[in-house]
C-alpha cells in the first residue's frame, strides 16, 4: 500500500512528464518508472524526495550515474536533481523546441549523460510541437 501511495504521489508530483526530458507518460510506448535519484546502488533510499517519473530512455541512459564530467569546463558536477533542482534554470528549449539546451554545467552534464536529446525524443517533440501540445505547459 505505502509503495502504491509512494508512485501516485511521484507521478501526480511529476504532472505525468518525465521528470528529465519532460516527455509525456500518455503517449509513451513503453511504461515510465519511478526511479532513484540517487541510486539504490550508491545508498540511495526509497523515499520521496529521492524519487522521480522517469522515461525507460533517461532512466536507461542513467542508470546509476549521479555526476559527469561537464564538456566546458572539464568538471566533474553532479547530475540534475529534480527534487534539489529547477529544471528552469538549468535547462531551455531550442528556438524549435525540439532540443533541450544545458545552461549551466549540471545541466549540459545531464544533457549529455542521459542523452536529452535523442533523435526520437526530437521526433516526438517535433509531432507534439504541431500539434500545439509541446513544450508542456508546468
Amino acid at each position: 500500500m505505502l509503495l502504491k501511495k509512494l508512485k501516485e504521489l511521484v507521478f501526480g508530483r511529476a504532472k505525468g512528464l518525465c521528470e528529465y526530458c519532460k516527455s509525456p507518460a500518455n503517449i509513451s510506448s513503453q511504461p515510465f518508472v519511478i526511479e532513484h535519484i540517487i541510486p539504490q546502488s550508491k545508498g540511495g533510499e526509497t523515499v520521496e524526495t529521492n524519487l522521480a517519473l522517469s522515461c525507460q530512455g533517461c532512466n536507461n541512459h542513467k542508470y546509476n550515474k549521479t555526476t559527469g564530467i561537464d564538456t566546458i569546463t572539464n568538471e566533474e558536477v553532479n547530475l540534475y536533481h529534480p527534487r534539489q533542482d529547477k529544471w528552469e534554470e538549468n535547462f531551455s528549449w531550442s528556438a524549435d523546441v525540439l532540443e533541450i539546451l544545458g545552461n549551466t554545467s549540471k545541466g549540459r552534464v545531464t544533457v549529455d549523460s542521459l542523452k536529452l536529446n535523442r533523435e526520437e525524443l526530437k521526433n516526438l517533440r517535433k509531432l507534439l510541437a504541431e500539434a500545439g501540445k509541446h513544450p508542456p505547459k508546468e
